[in-house]
């Protein structure tokens, strides 16, 4: 399933180009605020995470645990929210600046982590980009429209990373991300409400 195919000119695997596609409904739900968005989001990080451990990007890899771990706790905090009605808010200002003070927190860790015990070739860039998806799944599951920025700085940086790492079919979903984060971000500012 991890076996090399040519899609286009682009080198992929039938498990890069399935988690490729569940990773775009993903998306495309959370812009709706449809809560089946979190089992899409499960299925395609379970499948990105075989992915990433073939490209030896760990904290990416990793990185897909938490995002099923964070996707079922969306699941259920959006699930419930059917009967409560979890309203898009912004951060406060104090809020904004913790945000930014745990992604820097936890770049710092992960990539000293990353460096010190695993064999990747990038574990700064894959450490930041690891504490920040951290942080947008955070945010995207309290709905916090703040989410769609974080996702904006990630995505943009996830691109080079992965044209790098020669995952082109990924490079070219995380270049749709940041359309859709730009789409997010201008849906989810219709309806956000100040708190």
């Amino acid at each position: 399933m991890n076996d090399p195919i040519n899609l286009f000119g682009l080198s992929t695997s039938l498990l890069e180009l399935l988690s490729f596609f569940l990773a775009l409904v993903t998306v495309a739900f959370n812009i709706r605020q449809i809560h089946w968005a979190w089992l899409f989001s499960i299925i395609s990080s379970a499948l990105y995470a075989w992915v990433f451990f073939a490209a030896r990007l760990y904290g990416d890899m990793g990185l897909q645990a938490v995002f099923i771990a964070v996707s079922l706790w969306g699941w259920v905090s959006w699930r419930r929210g059917v009967a409560e009605r979890i309203a898009v808010t912004r951060l406060a200002l104090g809020a904004r600046w913790l945000a930014l003070l745990s992604w820097g927190l936890a770049f710092f860790v992960l990539a000293r982590f990353l460096a010190a015990y695993t064999d990747t070739d990038v574990p700064h860039v894959d450490g930041f980009l690891t504490a920040g998806s951290l942080l947008g799944q955070v945010l995207l599951s309290r709905k916090k429209i703040e989410n769609w920025q974080v996702w904006i700085v990630v995505d943009v940086l996830y691109v080079g990373l992965y044209i790098y790492k020669n995952l082109l079919l990924t490079a070219v979903l995380y270049a749709i991300f940041v359309i859709l984060a730009v789409v997010g971000w201008r849906s989810w500012s219709r309806v956000c409400q100040t708190v």
